[in-house]
């Protein structure tokens, strides 16, 4: 198979990323660059991107394509379990370590290790792992043998890490040495042309069970939309306007109030925050606070949901913070 083939066969088993959009074909000519190169590479983007699916698509257009891809995820795990997980043990390291355990980075071999929200690390990681990256080698928990790395690294960022260096949670010889081979990813409101291609992927993906189309109506607010959770929350809107939709075919009125509104020109009071704002209060509202299953829905980490309930006062009971014209459980 020439590598043209390669590429195009790749782009399109992408469950979520769609490059239609100028700025999309410029991301993904991006990463086919930095595929054959053996540099650390930093893919940065919002929440919902397709941040994954574009290191997945790294890893198979390189070299290293028929070796393994592993995955961590640094804001899932608490620092500890997080260390040994990353480097593994060996017997005896701490209290349960009954057996040698080998980490994601020996796991991943010659292939190719996905360090998913990077800037969750705490500091003491971030130092070792700056360690690995420039001596090539590291050593499991309580072991003494040096295991040379020969994975290539590649760190997801929903998070501005230039400012986080600036506020001192991340440090700053680590963010230069990740800012080798930088990937941004626009959001899917700077990338317009994605939106229908990306439906039409999406209303696919669930046809076997709810075959359903699009109205003009439906695809002018689709289009007019900002959407602050991205291709994850576009997937979202789809999903539930199949469930509500008894017909063939999804039109406006089976979008929520808020996305109407994007399409028909009415005046924008809200900021993006303030829109953000009201999604959520309106999904933990029809979840009745259940974190895992908004978070779910939202397409987010409970961690996430956790610190933008935080950051925007969203506190129980949701039904007293739903605003008007967000859609209710029994719509």
């Amino acid at each position: 198979m020439s590598s043209e083939a390669q590429w195009e066969g790749a782009v399109r088993a992408l469950p979520v990323w769609i490059a239609a959009d100028a700025a999309s074909q410029q991301v993904l000519e991006l990463v086919r660059k930095a595929a054959s190169l053996p540099a650390t590479v930093l893919i940065a983007g919002e929440s919902g991107t397709g941040k994954d699916q574009l290191a997945q698509l790294l890893h198979f257009l390189g070299p290293r394509r028929h070796k393994p891809v592993v995955k961590i995820d640094c804001a899932s795990l608490p620092a500890e379990l997080l260390e040994s997980e990353l480097f593994g043990y060996e017997k005896g390291a701490f209290t349960g370590a009954y057996q040698a355990k080998p980490g994601r980075l020996e796991l991943a071999g010659e292939g190719t290790l996905i360090l998913d929200e990077i800037a969750s690390l705490s500091l003491p990681l971030q130092a070792k792992l700056l360690r690995v990256i420039e001596e090539k080698s590291f050593e499991r928990l309580g072991g003494h043998t040096s295991i040379q790395i020969e994975a290539r690294l590649v760190a997801l960022t929903n998070v501005e890490l230039a400012q986080a260096v600036e506020r001192r949670e991340f440090r700053e010889d680590l963010y230069y040495r990740l800012f080798v081979l930088p990937v941004p990813i626009p959001p899917l409101r700077e990338r317009r042309d994605d939106i229908l291609p990306l439906a039409e992927h999406f209303l696919t993906e669930s046809a076997h069970e709810h075959p359903r189309r699009l109205s003009a109506t439906a695809k002018r607010a689709l289009v007019a939309y900002d959407y602050p959770g991205n291709a994850r929350e576009l997937r979202n809107l789809l999903s539930r306007a199949v469930i509500f939709c008894e017909r063939d075919e999804i039109g406006a009125e089976h979008l929520p109030a808020y996305v109407q509104a994007a399409a028909t020109g009415a005046p924008v009071e809200k900021t993006l925050a303030e829109v953000e704002k009201d999604h959520i209060a309106a999904v933990l509202q029809r979840f009745r606070g259940r974190k895992q299953a908004a978070a779910a829905a939202l397409g987010i980490s409970a961690k996430t949901l956790l610190e933008k309930r935080r950051k925007y006062g969203l506190d129980p009971p949701w039904t007293d913070r739903l605003p008007p014209g967000i859609y209710r459980p029994e719509d």
